[in-house]
């Protein structure tokens, strides 16, 4: 399954992160060298106010997810940990931005070199780093992620299945007690007909017994009057 957009809108801005890293080791560059760096200057101002705006929409679209699980508690957590790293590389570039070429040099030094420079920056991309990912790049990192994914949609896909078949049992099981009630229903009926039949014949046959009865003593009047006779 391709990956999600929330995963691809973090990938965007984790990028975006990284040009702004880029682009204020320029701008320090430039200033070092007497170059003029106004230019740079509001494209980094640009850019932080972008950052700043995709680590917000970041935020309100996983915990609209979250809450509407769209995606699993642990997923949820694990989530809620990237944004927060990348809200703190966004506060780390906006000071790297605001403070003077002394101040932000060493902190790209640590950055690109992935330990500590000369000073005492620490590397902003590296804070509260978990174990599951120290030490790796980029490329391994978002390869490691997919293949989380790729599992939970595996988990998923299982899932989905384990509940269709369920679904299709219950359907069954509904369809099956439709099919008896209709042979309750037609047994009721016939059941009643017949009782009617039987109080219909039970009646005649008191009738009959009657008449009997009535005609047997006509005819032993008309013999005994006959042997008086």
């Amino acid at each position: 399954m391709s990956q999600d957009l929330w995963l691809q809108n973090y990938d965007a801005a984790c990028r975006l992160s990284q040009e702004i890293a880029e682009n204020i080791h320029e701008r320090n560059r430039q200033q070092r060298t007497g170059g003029n760096t106004a230019k740079l200057n509001m494209t980094l101002r640009a850019s932080l106010q972008k950052l700043k705006q995709n680590i917000a929409q970041l935020r309100e679209t996983l915990i609209r997810a979250s809450a509407q699980r769209h995606i699993m508690q642990a997923e949820a957590d694990r989530r809620q940990n990237l944004v927060d790293d990348l809200a703190t590389r966004e506060t780390r570039l906006n000071a790297s931005f605001n403070g003077d070429v002394s101040e932000a040099e060493p902190a790209r030094s640590s950055l690109m070199t992935g330990g500590h420079g000369s000073g005492h920056a620490v590397n902003p991309w590296l804070v509260n780093e978990s174990e599951e990912t120290r030490g790796l790049g980029f490329g391994e990192i978002k390869h490691q992620q997919q293949q989380i994914i790729e599992a939970q949609d595996a988990g998923l896909d299982a899932l989905a299945a384990v509940i269709s078949r369920q679904k299709q049992m219950g359907q069954e099981i509904g369809n099956e007690l439709g099919e008896q009630n209709e042979i309750i229903d037609d047994l009721a009926q016939l059941v009643d007909k017949t009782d009617s039949r039987i109080k219909n014949e039970t009646h005649r046959v008191k009738l009959l017994d009657t008449k009997s009865a009535s005609c047997g003593d006509t005819f032993f009047c008309g013999l005994i009057l006959l042997v008086c006779c």
